[in-house]
């Protein structure tokens, strides 16, 4: 039996996954256990949740190798190398990056070593400690768990040691890389670099960018000369999908913020964007022009892929193929007879590609994909928690609960749903990855037109452009939307069908944003967004039983097998992962009801919440 431990840390989204033989048996990040978004420390919480996963935990000896998803002293070669070549510019970054360098990252051996003695004992001299390279470990996630025994394999982020994309060979158990596109040339940085201007934070805002774009005005003079600047200053784009940005735009090559922030309003006309400041047409025209050219060139890096491996199948990972709308549109385009995309695209994800490459590369175990069925198990690796849990959180929060017979449950929770009612969802094992899958989600009736501005507002405390995901069931998905693409993990971009749609207005794209939000444009309005876009999840008995059940249950009341689904959290917190998180969540927005497995609780018969000052003014917007 082989068991391995992969690690991503000391970036964002730190993470772990345990395999064994092969077979991806839990995977967590640690902003779940530690309840910090986005957590970048080493993560000891989601180490010790593998271990302890099984009915008989795990000891640190018990494990073959563990396995680090970068190569720290390749990164430590790219930051000398790229102050050299721009010196003298860059010394303030210089100065403040290398005393971290040479205190912790360098030595990162030693931190994890020393990380891992906090979780329990172990045999130094015995502990296999290997470390992957990062684009390697993105192909492993995308590759290994996917249905194809032969892949093109397209990896595209902001930068990992060197490389910011790459494209790779996937056949068997082994994995080329072809293709890097090297530093500081990378079109994650460049989408970044444009969520930094348009007023959001980097390495978590990116999907609010790709959220407004729709409200930019498409054909228009403002958005089709906002791409020429783009391709003719700021960005230079090959044929093959490789680019080189013009540096003198840039900041974060040497210096403390993204972009040159003088520079880019010369060019655009209007200043950045301050954090949580008015979002005006400018901002949604601009979100819309890098929408457009990231897009283009996905599918250029795309088309190179099927060129140089004559591939039929693409598999994709790195936080780009999180873009959704990117994704919709390489379908759309049929390069490839098949794409999949993994779930935890992002540098969580780099964790099990650590051990999946490990597992096949370094020990040569086979692969025996069966060219329809992916491993990822529907992406359900995490937490469980069973009554017990359940109830101990119920007497110790003094809540109020009334505990359902399953045969009743679904009916029940579908009725709420009907009544226009918000609930919180929580089931069986935690998600994986970035998106709510129906396991720790919240959920409404996409029929409702005041359930989008009700959710964001006041339940998720955000902003009120932020459109909503669709859960559907798969066997209904072509009744709701044009392509009928199978979606399970909410990574594509499809379109409300013409028959469910409602006419647009005369001047629709000249309205103020907020006239063009609340417009009713299809009879499913809670998940339909301004350009007839929704992010689709298809639910499918095999993977998620109760979800599905909750679904069908819902259409047989309503005759829509569709409902709104976005993750449980409220900004600025991780998805929530254990009942305590559920119930506080739910206490503290306006959600009317919580399900918890079988047990309901419901927010009238709830004792008050205790009054928390900071949870105040950290999440409610103005």
């Amino acid at each position: 039996m082989s068991t391995l431990l992969g690690i991503s840390a000391f970036y964002h989204d730190s993470a772990a996954v345990l395999i064994v033989d092969g077979k991806i048996v839990f995977a967590v990040q640690e902003e779940r256990l530690s309840r910090k978004k986005h957590d970048a420390s080493f993560p000891v919480n989601a180490v010790k949740a593998c271990l302890s996963c099984a009915g008989k935990p795990l000891t640190i000896d018990e494990l073959d190798a563990i396995v680090f998803y970068d190569k720290p002293f390749l990164k430590f070669e790219r930051l000398l190398e790229t102050y050299y070549s721009f010196a003298p510019r860059g010394i303030r970054q210089f100065l403040s990056a290398m005393p971290v360098w040479l205190k912790e990252k360098l030595f990162l051996k030693k931190i994890i070593l020393d990380n891992l003695k906090s979780i329990g004992d172990f045999d130094k001299k015995k502990l296999k400690l290997l470390f992957s390279e990062h684009h390697l470990s993105h192909a492993a996630s995308a590759f290994y768990p996917s249905p194809y025994n032969e892949a093109a394999i397209v990896t595209i982020d902001g930068v990992g040691e060197w490389a910011t994309a790459s494209i790779a060979h996937g056949t068997g158990s082994r994995i080329k890389i072809i293709k890097e596109l090297k530093f500081p040339h990378s079109l994650g940085l460049l989408y970044s670099a444009f969520t930094y201007y348009a007023g959001f934070k980097v390495n978590s805002g990116e999907y609010k960018l790709m959220g407004l774009a729709p409200y930019g005005n498409p054909g228009s003079d403002r958005v089709k000369k906002m791409e020429e600047l783009i391709l003719s200053r700021i960005v230079e784009i090959k044929d093959d999908g490789s680019l080189r940005l013009n540096c003198e735009y840039f900041d974060f090559i040497v210096g403390m913020r993204m972009v040159n922030e003088k520079k880019w309003e010369q060019l655009f006309g209007f200043p950045p964007r301050k954090p949580e400041s008015e979002i005006t047409q400018e901002h949604c025209d601009l979100a819309l022009a890098i929408q457009s050219v990231t897009e283009n060139v996905v599918l250029k890096m795309a088309r190179e892929a099927k060129r140089i491996t004559g591939c039929d199948n693409l598999c994709l990972a790195g936080g780009v193929a999180l873009n959704c709308v990117a994704n919709g549109r390489l379908l759309d385009e049929n390069i490839f007879k098949n794409v999949w995309i993994q779930p935890a695209a992002g540098d969580a994800g780099g964790a099990l590609g650590a051990a999946l490459s490990v597992y096949h590369m370094y020990y040569e175990y086979p692969r025996n994909p069966d060219g329809a069925t992916d491993s990822m198990q529907g992406s359900y690796l995490g937490n469980e928690y069973g009554g017990l849990d359940i109830e101990l959180m119920a007497k110790s929060a003094g809540a109020v609960y009334e505990k359902c017979e399953w045969g009743e449950l679904y009916d029940k929770v579908a009725g709420l749903l009907e009544n226009g009612m918000v609930v919180g969802w929580h089931q069986g094992r935690m998600e994986w990855g970035p998106r709510s899958l129906g396991n720790r989600s919240i959920l409404g009736d996409a029929r409702n037109p005041d359930m989008q501005k009700k959710l964001n507002l006041k339940i998720k405390y955000r902003e009120s452009f932020r459109p909503f995901a669709p859960s559907v069931l798969c066997e209904d998905v072509k009744q709701y939307f044009q392509n009928g693409y199978h979606s399970p993990y909410m990574l594509i971009i499809d379109y409300v069908k013409n028959s469910r749609r409602r006419a647009l207005p005369e001047g629709y794209h000249g309205m103020p944003l907020k006239e063009k939000l609340y417009h009713l444009r299809s009879d499913i309005p809670a998940i339909t967004h301004l350009d007839f876009s929704a992010r689709v999840q298809t639910v499918h008995p095999d993977t998620n039983p109760k979800y599905h059940r909750l679904i069908e249950a819902f259409k047989k009341r309503t005759g829509f097998g569709v409902i709104v689904n976005t993750s449980f959290n409220v900004r600025g917190e991780p998805i929530v992962c254990a009942p305590e998180d559920s119930y506080k969540c739910f206490m503290r927005t306006e959600m009317d009801c919580l399900v918890i497995e079988n047990y309901i609780f419901e927010k009238h018969k709830q004792p008050p919440p205790q009054e928390d000052h900071r949870w105040k003014e950290e999440y409610t917007l103005d």
